[in-house]
């Protein structure tokens, strides 16, 4: 046997060979190296400073353990401890694939060059697999292909990234930075979920610091793990305690009048024993961490979850004084109506989520003031019909649907919130004989186009409808059903759009003139559409912000009316968002933002929005009171509704009108105003 042969030969023995029974943790102690580029610490890596995380990791080998969550303030290490840990096992042991999810692609970059490459090259048995340096098809520096895996970092912002590849192992840092509704198709950390459906031993990673309470990606992933705290003891009396702030006592010096702590004595801090009262200095509470243990506070259901706050950390910079210093000046910021330090303090030194009193509704308080009123009838007042349609894939597909009837002073009264089920994709289904059967779409043709009775006698049809298709996978579904619909019913307004976030955005504006290249080759113009844009921050604001309709009781102007028989989650969906102040890179700004309730569904607060839109296009806010008043008259004198079918059949296009969007019908010539 000459050497290659032997070679390859030894090779094939190592790939065929079972792998070792050694955890993430074992393999961190025996082979990873720490170089000066990783940190300030260099040598064979150690779990002396953080503990708790060894605990972590040989936790989430246990095969009924599926997924492992960490909410945690700063500096306790848990990209050097964790994630770097068990990608290095993967590679060098397990031979597997995984995915890392950051915010932003240029976090996965900024990991990649900052701390996955220096790990490379610092362990040899690594360098060895993923040579350092290299860069060629294979080796990327978002994607490393070995033999048995590969291991791909994305950002929650690109949607091809999240969904274009399956993996056994996924973890996903800073969630409540990551993309909370990704180009309309979903949380991106759900997005994230499905791509191991297809392994049945997937693990899921996630870690992260919270942000704002109900608002929180971390925090909700953390309410459904066992919650386990580190328990640490006592060195005087030996009882075992998680570390809280509340038990960090320090001085104060009346005499003192320091300019940044005033009567404070930031350096006299000692942590607290709640059992025995004994006063532990930094030295003293970092031995018991490194004695602890973790205690469970919920039940086990797959998931291991840890919390942990500054005081866990060993490091020079979260001394007990440094922490009491930091407390001390958010606190005089907050005094003066500055509390952007004050929610920094809580999300990154005691990794909780600040809770941002908005005066924001609660859905048991808004279910109390539903009407009593059957849906799909229209309440004296309503005199205009709006629908807005939210298009979803997920679960098998299906559309979501608002219609919603509108008076004077843009006072309104929901006439349904409902959901068609059906892939939205499919316009020709067939049974299991081939034949043609009704789609999602002839369903959505019914509720829509079908006059609704009106509690005074008379039938409504609708006016406008506006359907979001900013989902790129069913954008082309909802173009052709626009057009086709546009042509059948050249009387009603029917809109294809999408949300527009950026605060300040009008809820209805003109699409923009279609002369420019990038509009002649999207995807809408093959359908002669122009996309209308919705101001949907400011649609929020009107409807459920702090000061918005919500906030409206009784009858008038504004007021915006539900039926207490629609459907159960209804509210809850209406108020699936807050705002919220805007968070970047663990900092806090002045400025508030609409943020998605992570868990809740929103399709009831996005066809709210599109009805209002809709709404918007036919003027119902500028009518004047005598153009009400025709209106309602008009409504009045209508024959009985056996007569009226051949007045709705007469708005009927011919076979052969073509609607040309760029030259509009004089239907909607008040759009031109």
């Amino acid at each position: 046997m000459n050497s290659a042969t032997a070679l390859i030969t030894s090779l094939l023995r190592k790939l065929m060979r079972p792998p070792p029974k050694i955890s993430p943790a074992q393999w961190a102690t025996k082979y990873r190296r720490m170089s000066a580029k990783e940190s300030a610490v260099i040598g064979r890596f150690s779990f002396y400073l953080n503990p708790y995380f060894e605990w972590f990791l040989n936790e989430m080998m246990r095969r009924d353990v599926t997924r492992g969550v960490c909410i945690k303030s700063a500096q306790v290490g848990w990209t050097q401890a964790v994630i770097l840990n068990f990608l290095g096992w993967l590679i060098h042991i397990r031979k597997g694939t995984a995915i890392v999810m950051f915010p932003k692609e240029g976090a996965a970059q900024a990991f990649n060059r900052e701390k996955f490459d220096p790990m490379v090259e610092g362990t040899q048995e690594l360098a060895e697999i993923i040579p350092p340096k290299s860069r060629n098809k294979d080796i990327t520096q978002l994607f490393k292909n070995f033999i048995g895996g590969f291991v791909k970092f994305v950002g929650s912002n690109s949607i091809a990234d999240v969904k274009s590849t399956s993996a056994r192992f996924l973890i996903v840092e800073e969630p409540d930075d990551c993309n909370s509704n990704l180009k309309s198709q979903g949380d991106s950390i759900k997005l994230m979920e499905e791509r191991g459906k297809s392994y049945r031993d997937a693990k899921m990673l996630i870690g992260g610091t919270p942000s704002i309470k109900d608002a929180s990606s971390i925090d909700d992933e953390f309410r459904q793990s066992n919650q386990c705290y580190w328990h640490v003891p006592c060195p005087d009396c030996g009882e075992y305690q998680p570390l809280r702030w509340e038990q960090v006592l320090w001085r104060k010096d009346e005499t003192r009048h320091d300019t940044l702590y005033g009567h404070h004595l930031p350096d006299t801090a000692r942590y607290c024993c709640e059992h025995c009262g004994s006063l532990w200095n930094d030295t003293q509470k970092n031995a018991a961490i490194r004695a602890g243990k973790a205690v469970a506070t919920a039940p086990f259901r797959g998931i291991i979850g840890l919390a942990l706050n500054e005081l866990y950390s060993q490091m020079h910079a979260s001394r007990l004084s440094e922490l009491v210093a930091k407390f001390i000046k958010a606190n005089n910021k907050l005094k003066n109506g500055d509390a952007s330090e004050m929610i920094v303090f809580y999300n990154a030194t005691l990794g909780e989520s600040w809770e941002f009193k908005d005066g924001q509704a609660k859905p048991d308080e808004l279910k109390e003031r539903g009407l009593d009123y059957a849906p799909m009838t229209i309440q004296r007042g309503g005199l205009v019909l709006s629908a807005g349609v939210d298009v979803q894939t997920a679960q098998g597909g299906r559309l979501a649907v608002t219609l919603r009837a509108w008076g004077r002073g843009e006072e309104s009264w929901q006439v349904q919130f409902t959901e068609i089920a059906g892939n939205p994709l499919d316009a020709e289904p067939r049974d299991d004989h081939g034949h043609r059967i009704e789609s999602v779409w002839d369903k959505l043709d019914k509720l829509l186009f079908t006059p609704i009775r009106h509690t005074d006698g008379f039938y409504i049809t609708l006016s406008a409808a506006s359907i979001d298709s900013g989902d790129g996978n069913t954008a082309d579904a909802v173009y052709a059903w626009v057009r086709s619909r546009r042509r059948q019913y050249p009387g009603i307004n029917i809109m294809a759009v999408k949300g527009h976030r950026t605060p300040g955005v009008e809820i209805f504006s003109k699409p923009k003139p279609s002369l420019d290249t990038d509009y002649r080759n999207s995807k809408a113009s093959k359908y002669g559409l122009r996309v209308y844009m919705v101001g949907v921050s400011k649609a929020k604001d009107l409807l459920i912000g702090a000061q918005g309709r919500l906030a409206l009781e009784g009858y008038g102007p504004g007021r915006f009316h539900f039926s207490r028989h629609v459907r159960e989650d209804y509210c809850e969906q209406l108020l699936s968002e807050r705002k919220v102040p805007k968070r970047k890179n663990g900092s806090y700004s002045d400025e508030l933002v609409w943020q998605k309730i992570p868990g809740k569904r929103n399709e009831a607060l996005d066809t709210e929005n599109y009805a209002l839109h809709a709404a918007r296009a036919v003027k119902v806010h500028l009518k004047s009171d005598t153009e009400w008043a025709q209106l309602e008259q008009s409504l009045r004198q209508q024959p009985l509704f056996a007569d009226a079918q051949p007045a709705l059949a007469a708005n009927l296009a011919p076979p052969d009108t073509e609607y040309d969007d760029f030259q509009p019908l004089e239907a909607f010539s008040m759009l031109d105003d």
